[in-house]
């Protein structure tokens, strides 16, 4: 069994034949999913996706896959596949696209949607090429077929790629859920199809890699809403992910059923239900949509709420309301259905949450007390099937943290992949498919590209790291003047501080020291400005660590006079 390797240098030139593949995000996290396939000097992109940020990330809004592997080669790409409309699969098209423009997207009908109203926010006018479950579509040497998989958003696509260096089958995001809401299966009958021709490498989603069994039917979700909607006496608001349209249309028909007025709350919920309702992948009976204005003038019993922030996002409509930070207010006796599965690094968000909206005296519905959500990937026993189904000569776990890489990769081996055969690879990793023979050959660059604001990339480790210490530790400034030719002290250094938990007074014991480094200093000639600020700090730096074990940003200022 393969195993990636840090010390891997950059990977030798593609041989004659041979099929690369290049993973830029997705493996070993949750998110930014974006794979690079190269054949004879042209190049594929299956999904290019965002990954949001943890709390050690502050002021950080998205994180890209890094494109400098393929920025001087944008004009190699054939074109750019997207599995299904899900943020970690399509939120980083807009800033691919500003790049190169005309690079062809490829994907369902409500995927492209999707993506086109994200780009017409960015002002970015896409080359679109819509396709469909049994179709086959060629962009230059990559044969591409495209395979319907059920999944927790409409119109997921799986992709079989053949080329002359070899075929490959990607399975996007999927589950094998055997009733699902709009009738959709996932072909398994393609699978096998595609697998009897001879599949070189298979790429699978293995984010249920660990958990055992098959999934549960969304369709048995559609009984519990009820009951809560049936035991509810005042406000409904369900929390969701606003490209969920299937949990959306149950709760649309429970609401119906209930006789209440449903309000959509969140721009991207909005924004996505209106397109999911022209497209016609979300039903809606007249006169049951309300804008959120109107609900003052309803009665508690007669509303609900269809809300983002099911993950704890800061800026989300649920996380305001639990901070009483938003026009709506959480009442005693609303109800709270948090319709979504915890995203790992989330957990934390989502609780203090949960606690807020209980605060407030809300009846918060989750799902570790009622079965409100079930997941859109594959668990174990359905990872199985498609393995045996398809038979690849290798297989390749893509999409998850390094826990579910290792036991998807484990479940192939079980089927009879040789553990030879079997490449767990992560972001950057670089694997060849040399005469049906997939192995690891180097490693590129692929780090995190951060998004603050209207910048790109030009956050850095560093910065985030100086974030984090002025968050949680806090800053000391000290100003000390110098006399420009001597450079002994002139005046007593000034301290101010933000933050560090240290009193003012107490700076009158560290005062000294920093006097008599600076008259040492001078003493030895030394009035460099450069020198004399480190002084300053390690001085400082030193005494808080003694006295309070504490280590605050420390910003010295030296002033020549």
């Amino acid at each position: 069994m393969s195993h990636p390797h840090p010390e891997l240098g950059p990977p030798p030139p593609l041989p004659a034949g041979a099929l690369r593949i290049v993973p830029l995000g997705g493996l070993g996290e949750i998110g930014r999913n974006m794979t690079v396939f190269e054949y004879d000097g042209r190049l594929l992109i299956i999904d290019c996706g965002v990954l949001f940020p943890e709390e050690e990330q502050p002021g950080v809004d998205l994180i890209l896959p890094d494109f400098d592997h393929i920025r001087d080669r944008l004009d190699d790409v054939e074109a750019l596949v997207l599995t299904h409309g899900h943020e970690d699969h399509i939120g980083a098209v807009p800033f691919l696209l500003r790049e190169r423009p005309d690079i062809p997207l490829v994907g369902s009908r409500l995927t492209l949607a999707l993506v086109s109203a994200k780009l017409g926010e960015h002002r970015i006018k896409p080359e679109l090429v819509q396709v469909a479950e049994g179709e086959r579509h060629r962009f230059g040497v990559f044969d591409c077929e495209f395979f319907a998989v059920n999944h927790s958003i409409p119109d997921a696509l799986a992709v079989g790629v053949r080329t002359p260096g070899g075929s490959l089958l990607h399975t996007g995001d999927f589950k094998m859920d055997q009733l699902p809401l709009d009738g959709r299966l996932t072909d398994l009958a393609g699978f096998a199809r595609f697998g009897d021709e001879g599949v070189d490498l298979l790429l699978s989603d293995s984010t249920n890699a660990e958990v055992p069994g098959f999934v549960t039917h969304e369709r048995d979700i559609s009984g519990v809403i009820d009951k809560v909607f049936g035991q509810a006496g005042q406000r409904i608001i369900v929390a969701c992910f606003a490209s969920h349209i299937h949990r959306v249309q149950q709760v649309l028909d429970a609401a119906q059923e209930h006789g209440r007025k449903v309000a959509f709350v969140g721009r991207s919920m909005v924004r996505n239900m209106n397109i999911a309702r022209d497209l016609g992948y979300l039903r809606v009976p007249g006169g049951l949509l309300v804008d959120v204005k109107e609900l003052d003038a309803m009665a508690p019993n007669e509303a609900v709420l269809i809300s983002t922030g099911s993950q704890g996002e800061p800026m989300s409509a649920l996380t305001r309301m639990a901070n009483r930070d938003h026009q709506i207010r959480i009442e005693p006796g609303d109800t709270v259905v948090l319709a979504s599965s915890l995203i790992p690094g989330n957990e934390n968000s989502v609780n203090r949450v949960i606690n807020g909206l209980t605060r407030w005296g809300a009846k918060v519905v989750h799902k570790g007390n009622a079965l409100v959500h079930v997941s859109g990937h594959a668990p174990a026993g359905e990872l199985l099937y498609v393995l045996n189904m398809v038979r690849p000569r290798n297989f390749m776990p893509v999409h998850g943290e390094w826990r579910h890489l290792r036991a998807h990769a484990q479940l192939a081996t079980l089927t009879g992949v040789p553990e030879k055969r079997v490449v767990i690879a992560e972001d950057g990793v670089v694997v060849d498919l040399v005469d049906g023979k997939a192995s690891i050959v180097g490693a590129i660059p692929a780090g995190y590209v951060y998004v603050d604001g209207a910048s790109v990339g030009d956050v850095t480790e560093s910065a985030l790291k100086d974030r984090r210490i002025l968050g949680e530790e806090g800053f000391i400034s000290v100003i000390v003047a110098v006399d420009s030719s001597s450079g002994k002290l002139v005046g007593e250094p000034q301290i101010h501080t933000r933050g560090s938990g240290i009193d003012v007074d107490a700076y009158d014991e560290v005062v000294p020291k920093i006097q008599d480094a600076l008259e040492r200093a001078a003493a030895d000639g030394i009035n460099d400005v450069a020198q004399l600020r480190q002084l300053v700090r390690r001085s400082m730096g030193r005494w808080v660590n003694e006295t309070y074990r504490r280590r605050p940003m420390i910003v010295p200022v030296v002033l020549e006079v």
